[in-house]
């Protein structure tokens, strides 16, 4: 009978903080199709995390890039209304997800967080745009 119990306890303790470490204030994770209909809001700010190497072999169209791994990222972001939406994306999610993080930790409102990233974004058959 006590190992049912500690399996039980065990069980809600596991979902409980499982739903704690998905609901981080202020980050929602969006799907592709939840990431078109933001973006025809006027006031989304959409960033492209990924490196400058990496935004040059194609990106969504109307991205900024700030380079998550840069020196200058704090200061960078520093540029950006911090009251107005930001959707972020990367390659598949990783960097962009620790990205919003530290974004809501600097006073950022509000963050959408692109699950699967641009490889998402592709996967759909979205639009990419490739620099001249």
């Amino acid at each position: 009978m006590k190992k049912w119990v500690f399996l039980f306890l065990m069980s809600i303790l596991l979902a409980v903080s499982s739903c704690i470490n998905e609901n981080y204030d202020g980050i929602e994770e969006i799907s592709t199709e939840e990431m078109q209909t933001l973006l025809e809001m006027d006031d989304v700010q959409l960033l492209d995390v990924r490196t400058p190497e990496e935004f040059d072999e194609g990106f969504i169209a109307g991205a900024q890039n700030i380079d998550f791994e840069s020196e200058t990222f704090n200061e960078d972001i520093q540029k950006l209304d911090k009251t107005k939406p930001v959707i972020l994306y990367c390659r598949t999610g990783g960097r962009s997800a620790r990205c919003a993080k530290k974004m809501i930790e600097a006073g950022f409102v509000k963050v959408y967080d692109l699950d699967g990233g641009i490889s998402a974004w592709e996967h759909e058959g979205l639009k990419v745009i490739l620099p001249e």
